[in-house]
């Protein structure tokens, strides 16, 4: 490994811990600052005495000032003490475990279902041309315009409610039946994905098959096959791969809707919860684990983007 590539590796774990940091520093103060009082929320429903307020207030740090607070919250985050949930009164990574390997298998369920139907039909437009293009450009088009949440009713109706092929609550039981129970809801989550990538599939292809090096290819009789794949589609491919990781990173935020439409208990609807009863500690704890997954997955993106095209990804930093 050169001296150069070390310094690009460091200078993007630095950048990387950088943006960690400031998103912990923006999560936190964000939350204190949204209205109502976290205390009435640890009290369960109670009504706190005077004597009870400042018991909790000292107890969580509540009485020090913001920055203080700050860093005994990150102070515990940093040693694994993810803290206890004001409204469940349990240890928060308890309350995230159990859950997260759903919200986990749905991504990468929506993932394939993004890359396959996402990549395919773009290739398929840019190769074909004709009505079989301009077919796909009125699907993407549709479905670009429609917000998750509409997929899913949508979906929800149809295919639960009129068919009954699939159901629409909860998250099953074993691989297979919670694979079944995911289908719907990744199958919303997909459908803006899936028209988003396929447009910039089709863009990056039809891009290079008007390349030069493409036509010199042609001419000294290459197959068409083997022009596609060493000459376009690999060229087009680091714009598609990045695509895709920004993809992939926000898929975690965006499962929220999903889990919510589909009563499926994964992160993202425990997220959904916790911010609508001022369970500050779990919100605050999620919040960073989607920050963190998000800018992780890009930078693993950058450095795969990097060993596939260098220049694209400096094309990609500078943007």
């Amino acid at each position: 490994m050169s001296a150069s590539t070390i310094r690009q590796l460091l200078g993007k774990l630095g950048a990387l811990a950088l943006t960690l940091f400031l998103s912990s520093v923006v999560i936190f103060s964000s939350i204190l600052l949204t209205p109502g009082d976290p205390v009435a929320a640890i009290a369960g429903g109670r009504r706190p005495t005077p004597e009870m307020i400042e018991a909790i207030r000292e107890a969580h740090h509540l009485d020090q000032p913001v920055w203080l607070q700050y860093l005994y919250w990150i102070g515990d985050v940093l040693r694994g003490d993810l803290g206890t949930s004001f409204l469940y009164k349990a240890p928060v990574v308890d309350l995230i475990a159990p859950r997260l390997g759903v919200t986990v298998l749905l991504v990468l369920y929506t993932i394939v279902l993004i890359v396959i139907f996402g990549i395919g039909s773009g290739i398929l437009a840019a190769r074909r041309g004709g009505a079989v293009d301009k077919t796909v450009l009125v699907a993407t088009s549709v479905g670009v315009a429609m917000p998750t949440f509409v997929v899913a009713i949508l979906l929800i109706w149809v295919f639960g409610r009129l068919l009954s092929w699939f159901p629409v609550y909860g998250a099953g039981e074993g691989l297979l039946d919670t694979l079944y129970h995911l289908t719907l809801p990744a199958i919303s989550l997909a459908v803006l994905y899936i028209a988003y990538l396929s447009r910039i599939t089709r863009s990056a292809i039809v891009a290079q098959q008007g390349a030069e090096h493409v036509d010199t290819a042609m001419v000294r009789g290459i197959p068409r096959g083997r022009i596609f794949r060493n000459h376009v589609f690999l060229n087009a491919s680091p714009q598609i791969l990045s695509i895709s990781g920004a993809t992939v990173a926000g898929l975690f935020a965006v499962s929220a809707i999903a889990e919510q439409a589909f009563g499926i208990g994964g992160i993202g609807s425990l997220l959904v919860e916790a911010a609508a009863r001022k369970d500050l500690p779990v919100v605050q704890v999620l919040s960073l684990l989607l920050v963190a997954l998000f800018v992780v997955l890009n930078a693993v993106i950058d450095v795969v983007v990097a060993v596939i095209d260098p220049d694209s990804a400096k094309s990609r930093r500078d943007a």
